[in-house]
């Protein structure tokens, strides 16, 4: 056999080991055995939601959010975590979140819709992509007393407060045409729960 026989019978060989064996096992290592999971759960107070049905508005989690009630604690929409890197303690990176947020003018029918919800640690907010936009909106801030908690790679926050947020009051006044909402409302309370991919 000539050596340049041998040489394409050698990189045929290698070839065939990148397709079959070793590109196969590089694929593995990059996926995550784990996919991200945890959720974030918006507790809304009786006062609250007092408040917007006396002003005609009512706020709707979108699937694959899921409205709750309890009679302990009253209503709450739960958003399941999709992906993120967030590390709450050193408040960076965000946790993205499945489902959307509907608000709705009972008076009127206009309404504001969002979705691509995401928790935000760095800035500490919960923030919203209006439907048909490109660029987040600010909704709601933990306030009040904050405890962050780790076990192992879960993190977890209790917010003993939640509060609207300035831009995202004026965004969803203006798409419902109210003067409802007002930056630093409070909301109820957040709890979020959250493990990265790993």
């Amino acid at each position: 056999m000539s050596r340049t026989s041998v040489r394409l019978a050698a990189t045929a060989a290698t070839a065939v080991l990148a397709v079959t064996g070793l590109s196969g096992a590089a694929a593995a290592d990059t996926t995550p055995a784990t996919a991200a999971s945890g959720s974030v759960v918006v507790h809304e107070s009786t006062s609250f939601i007092q408040q917007t049905a006396a002003a005609g508005v009512v706020v709707v989690p979108l699937p694959a959010g899921q409205p709750g009630y309890d009679s302990a604690t009253g209503f709450s929409a739960t958003f399941p975590a999709t992906g993120g890197d967030a590390n709450l303690q050193a408040y960076y990176d965000k946790i993205d979140l499945g489902g959307g947020l509907l608000f709705v003018n009972l008076l009127t029918g206009k309404t504001a819709i969002f979705k691509q919800l995401a928790f935000q640690a760095d800035t500490w907010k919960l923030t919203g992509v209006p439907l048909g936009a490109t660029a987040p909106v600010n909704l709601l801030d933990p306030a009040g007393d904050n405890q962050i908690t780790r076990t192992g790679t879960t993190q977890s926050l209790e917010a003993s407060d939640l509060k609207v947020d300035a831009q995202g009051a004026q965004y969803v006044d203006g798409k419902l045409g109210t003067t409802f909402f007002q930056g630093g409302q409070s909301v109820g309370s957040l709890s979020v729960t959250f493990t990265p991919a790993g």
